[in-house]
């Protein structure tokens, strides 16, 4: 094989590589666009799904809200949100291994992303 082979058969391959590269990142694209993130309060009156960028997507609250006082109840309704957004955050992490890879540049700035947006919170009864 000459030069200009090995150079046309490096170059299809380095090509390849960037083809199959993109089709990973549309794909992880794809499925961090339908994810959704849910949490609960600690006695299930409220209840948060966030959308695939952390906006609130649905609030559900029962009937028991009514005994909390209106500053507990946004309390709790933030709390809540937060652990949504948080758990988001972790089942990107999940699509950046089924995808991309976590050890890939993108799988890194993806995960980084959500990370600093939606850091894990820790639950009020755990404190």
């Amino acid at each position: 094989m000459d030069g200009v082979d090995a150079a046309e058969e490096w170059l299809d391959t380095w090509v390849g590589q960037v083809n199959a590269q993109a089709a990973q990142s549309v794909e992880l694209s794809r499925r961090v666009a339908a994810l959704t993130g849910t949490a609960e309060g600690r006695d299930g009156a409220v209840r948060v799904t966030v959308g695939s960028a952390g906006q609130i997507e649905r609030l559900e609250l029962d009937d028991r809200v009514r005994d909390v006082s209106g500053p507990r109840l946004a309390e709790e309704i933030m709390s809540v949100m937060r652990r949504a957004q948080a758990a988001l955050s972790n089942l990107v992490a999940d699509q950046v291994q089924d995808t991309v890879g976590v050890d890939t540049e993108t799988g890194r700035a993806v995960i980084q992303s959500f990370e600093t947006r939606f850091p894990t919170v820790e639950r009020e009864e755990d404190r």
